[in-house]
């Protein structure tokens, strides 16, 4: 029962993600070779792999992530704030920052993650690319040799569905239809790239993601039946 979870033990997050290089014509002959492979599914004949290569960041193989946004819950008494910060800039750096996060501060036996298709994207891309980066993988997202019930994550996705597993409800559609204010500003996550690499504009990708964040905290609010936050409880770190 996601009810009796304390709230000051769940840090919930989103990540963004890019293509690891700004175009397809950067990579070598044999890492082109390998995401025309990889791709050949999803395009079929109707795109080729340079074409294709605006969405390489959804495989931690191709993409990297540029900004991590994480915010948890500080209740006292009947005072109850939402602290949202973010981890962005370069990748091994950002990953090296959010590890310390989790191993200091979210690494004990009642601590939980909770994001939005976590289980399926953020989580596995975050453990991956920590591989990649030769970072170690803390505890929390290192599933090696756990039973299920002794993973540690929460996905407001999966608590969704109500084991109905063909079905997929995005972040903006959860939103809407729970009364949740869009967390959506001026751009979509087919946009980050662009925003990254052609607009430089970091900033603009640290707002989108943080909104999300708060987006999921504010679903998981709803699905126990409390209070949405309202402006003044979100603090910004």
């Amino acid at each position: 029962m996601i009810e009796k979870l304390n709230l000051n033990n769940i840090l919930f997050l989103d990540i963004e993600t890019v293509p690891e290089t700004a175009n397809f014509n950067t990579l070598d002959e044999e890492m082109q070779a390998l995401y025309e492979q990889k791709t050949q599914y999803q395009r079929k004949d109707d795109f080729s792999a340079e074409e294709f290569y605006d969405r390489a960041g959804i495989w931690a193989e191709f993409g990297k992530i540029v900004c991590i946004s994480v915010g948890f819950f500080v209740i006292k008494g009947d005072i109850r704030n939402f602290r949202v910060t973010s981890f962005f800039g370069e990748e091994a750096k950002l990953l090296k920052d959010f590890n310390n996060l989790l191993n200091n501060h979210f690494n004990g036996s009642q601590h939980l993650i909770c994001g939005h298709n976590a289980k399926e994207f953020d989580i596995p891309f975050l453990a991956r690319r920590m591989i990649i980066n030769q970072i170690p993988i803390p505890s929390k997202l290192n599933l090696f040799g756990k039973k299920p019930w002794e993973i540690p994550h929460l996905d407001t996705l999966e608590l969704w569905k109500f084991g109905d597993y063909k079905h997929y409800t995005s972040l903006k559609l959860m939103c809407k239809v729970l009364g949740i204010p869009s967390p959506k500003g001026d751009i979509d996550g087919s946009q980050v790239g662009h925003v990254f690499y052609v607009e430089k504009d970091i900033d603009r990708i640290v707002t989108y993601c943080e909104k999300d964040t708060i987006a999921v905290a504010q679903i998981f609010l709803r699905l126990r039946q409390e209070e949405l936050l309202i402006e003044e409880e979100i603090i910004h770190v």
